[in-house]
């Protein structure tokens, strides 16, 4: 048991000050509720059919955080950006490479 567990089990009156078990036989016990059962699965769209499938989609793509207008282009200008920064970055490799295996054939 770690520090934070020894504090927390402490302040909800578990544990003495000295770090020892307060005795439980005098402490009423809750209850713990059992877990909620998961509801049962099925297919996606199998049941509900098409019309039922298209809603659940919609629904969803409400959730969408989207982006707007000005931050697409934003980020569109950065990836181009970095395209042809690494477009050109490869390109003078490829033309290094290939005059020093001219130079070294002799070709």
């Amino acid at each position: 048991m770690n520090r934070q567990t020894k504090r927390m089990m402490q302040r909800q009156g578990q544990l003495d000050a000295d770090g020892s078990p307060v005795g439980t036989e005098d402490a009423p016990t809750r209850a713990v509720p059992p877990a909620p059962r998961p509801a049962p699965s099925r297919v996606a769209g199998a049941a509900a059919g098409p019309v039922g499938f298209v809603r659940e989609i919609r629904g969803e793509l409400r959730k969408v955080a989207w982006p707007t207008r000005e931050e697409v282009t934003n980020y569109s200008g950065v990836v181009i950006v970095t395209l042809v920064l690494l477009v050109g970055f490869i390109f003078a490799l490829n033309l290094a490479f290939s005059h020093a295996i001219s130079a070294l054939f002799g070709t």
